[in-house]
């Protein structure tokens, strides 16, 4: 398959301003009034100055032109005060569909490759690159409200004196040409300071959740200086890439001093001649710092530009895609209040509930390979029938969390079927979803909320069986023991919990789920043999769900109706346990080693 060409800068940005056509003419046609709004003072101010020298061209008089700059400087307030307003709410359109699709497009990988980088980086992501293209898009308002007003200047002093003019403005001519040739090193030096500054905080998102193995492994000194080093490079980075940027603004600045300096000695001798007044000596020092400033800041577009494709490209990254036509496509963004959801966690369930009923899953030649080293899953076959306690064992590495990930989605199969009660699953991510199956990961994700949000994770207790999923994960002493119960905040990934009511709260919030399948990757690792006794017990005087369990647990294996040995990421064998420890040189060397 042919992979799509990435766009360039200039396709994201339109893509952006299509998004929302008439905010954005509404907003560049306020702003590109206010930038040229300070024509008039500038008039204003010439017929000032030759109304006193005695060259006046309008009768007003000096109080009439004071009345008039008032007039024209409070109307430009106002202009100030709509435009900053359609500006913000503009702004967070365009930033606000960025983050959306960051967000949406994530969601939609498979689980275990939605993200390519750190949690750190990712948030880089979210919050710096996104509003380097907001912002961006904003520029573009005041680089055409800026150009306009040159432009119109530029016009005017051509009519008052020519030459001056040209000798004055082709200084900031070569300068936009400076800009464009530093273009390419601000690009190389921002992606470089971008890419240090994902590494620290990447490397900071890191320690913060692995505190307590930094700790166990007496490693505080050696992290601290691995973070410290990060941070010199990414000082050394900055810095290099801010002194070019203040290099550039210093060189725009002076252009005004030089323009000064010109416009004082050239128009002596006009004004000598009497065909330069005072009033166009005003005028043309009055435009020049506008025109300079125009110069100076489309300076600073280009290289904000060059900034902004970098600011892309690491969006892209994020998304793991080629062309980024994701990032900018149009969605809804449900910002005005009222808005009815399309579907809500329990209109799903209620959707699903009675159409999907487990009678037979069947798993055909299931293959998954890790590019990286080759390994995974190859040529994968068994049934799983409704209400079945299906356990599948193996040593380290044999394929295990790799087969029901695969099966579940959250790893994409590269060949092979899932077929539920005969339907071939196109989309097992789609598809297996609560209430046709609930999952518990070897390790579970818990949020900084309540122990209650957690478990329910947007369900309503109506539509869940809340009582009963405490019940099952053998969670009530836990919670009579917890400072507010149910309500106890866990802390950032459960970290006022134990490993085993982490592991026990991952199952509550799997039990509440009503799912037809219920899969388990290793929950026995963090539970000691009692609890899980009771857990696997009260499970199977339930309804007795059907089940899909990982585990090297005596106890467990003893429970299977059936038993898949993997072994190199193959089935090696499957069938029940007496089956098995007759038959199988592998499933005997397993049970000999397992508790």
């Amino acid at each position: 398959m042919e992979l799509k060409k990435e766009k360039n800068t200039l396709y994201y940005i339109w893509e952006m301003i299509k998004y929302r056509p008439w905010l954005y003419l509404c907003n560049c046609i306020l702003w590109t009034l206010i930038h040229i709004s300070p024509l008039i003072p500038g008039l204003l101010a010439k017929e000032f100055f030759d109304n006193l020298s005695g060259n006046a061209s309008v009768n007003i008089g000096i109080w009439g032109l004071l009345v008039l700059m008032i007039m024209v400087t409070l109307i430009r307030i106002v202009f100030i005060a709509i435009g900053g307003r359609v500006d913000i709410v503009h702004r967070f359109n365009m930033s606000g569909l960025i983050r959306r699709n960051l967000l949406q497009g994530i969601l939609d990988k498979p689980g275990s490759r939605s993200l390519a980088c750190s949690t750190g980086e990712a948030v880089n992501c979210f919050r710096d690159d996104a509003d380097q293209a907001e912002n961006s898009i904003s520029w573009t308002l005041d680089v055409i409200g800026s150009a306009v007003f040159a432009l119109v200047a530029i016009i005017i002093l051509l009519n008052i004196n020519a030459k001056i003019t040209l000798l004055v403005f082709t200084p900031l001519v070569l300068v936009v040409a400076l800009a464009q040739r530093a273009g390419e090193r601000i690009e190389k030096y921002r992606e470089a300071s971008r890419e240090a500054t994902a590494n620290v905080t990447g490397a900071m998102g890191e320690i913060f959740s692995s505190v307590q193995a930094i700790k166990v492994a007496g490693a505080e000194k050696d992290i601290l200086s691995n973070l410290n080093s990060l941070n010199k490079i990414r000082h050394t980075l900055t810095l290099k890439d801010s002194i070019l940027n203040q290099l550039m603004q210093s060189i725009y600045e002076n252009t005004v001093s030089l323009g000064t300096g010109l416009i004082l000695l050239l128009a002596g001798q006009s004004i000598k001649a009497g065909n330069f007044t005072v009033g166009d000596f005003a005028l043309f020092v009055y435009y020049l710092a506008f025109v300079a400033d125009f110069t100076q800041f489309f300076g600073s577009f280009i290289a904000h530009y060059q900034q902004t494709g970098v600011a892309f490209r690491r969006m892209i990254e994020l998304l793991q895609e080629d062309s980024g036509e994701t990032l900018v496509q149009h969605n809804p963004l449900y910002l005005k209040e009222g808005i009815k959801k399309e579907n809500t966690i329990d209109d799903k369930i209620n959707i699903k509930l009675n159409t999907d009923k487990l009678e037979i899953l069947e798993i055909k030649d299931l293959t998954y390979t890790y590019e990286e080293t080759g390994n995974g899953i190859h040529n994968v076959n068994f049934l799983i029938k409704e209400g079945s306690f299906t356990v599948i064992t193996g040593r380290i590495g044999s394929g295990k969390s790799t087969l029901v990930k695969t099966i579940l989605g959250l790893l994409p199969k590269a060949g092979g079927k899932i077929i539920w009660n005969g339907k071939s699953i196109k989309d097992p991510a789609e598809f297996f979803v609560p209430p046709i199956s609930a999952y518990t990961s070897q390790v579970p994700n818990l949020f900084s909320d309540t122990l209650k949000q957690n478990i329910l994770l947007g369900l309503s207790e109506t539509q869940s069986e809340f009582e009963s999923a405490i019940h099952s994960a053998v969670l009530e002493r836990d919670i009579e023991v917890l400072p507010k119960g149910i309500e106890t905040v866990i802390g950032s990934k459960g970290v006022k919990l134990s490993g085993g009511q982490i592991q026990r709260t991952a199952a509550a919030r799997m039990f509440a789920r009503k799912a037809e399948l219920y899969v388990f990757d290793d929950i026995s690792s963090a539970l000691d043999v009692d609890t899980e006794v009771t857990m696997w017990n009260r499970l199977f005087n339930s309804n007795k769900p059907t089940c899909v369990v990982v585990s090297n647990r005596k106890f467990v294996l003893q429970q299977a109706d059936n038993i898949i040995v993997m072994k190199e990421g193959k089935i090696e064998a499957q069938g029940t346990l007496e089956e098995l420890l007759d038959s199988s040189e592998e499933m005997k060397q397993i049970w000999n080693i397992i508790q």
